[in-house]
């Protein structure tokens, strides 16, 4: 259950972090094709998140490293 929640709260909050740079946002908002700063706001959603993505691996595997340790127990 705490598993849904947790997952269901990282969904909501994603769905408000598209965001740009001042200078970034300034320019694509000047032009009248909408269709690249959607791209330039997907890219920018796509280099954040895989850090988190790598981070959570990490720790994904060292979390069954140790849960495997503690089962041979």
């Amino acid at each position: 259950m705490r598993t849904k929640f947790v997952l269901l709260l990282l969904l909501i909050s994603s769905a408000s972090s598209y965001g740009q740079c001042a200078m970034c946002r300034a320019v694509l908002e000047s032009g009248a094709d909408t269709s690249v700063a959607e791209g330039i706001n997907n890219g920018i959603v796509y280099l954040m998140a895989l850090p988190y993505v790598l981070v959570a691996g990490v720790f994904y595997a060292v979390y069954r490293k140790m849960r495997s340790d503690r089962v041979k127990e």
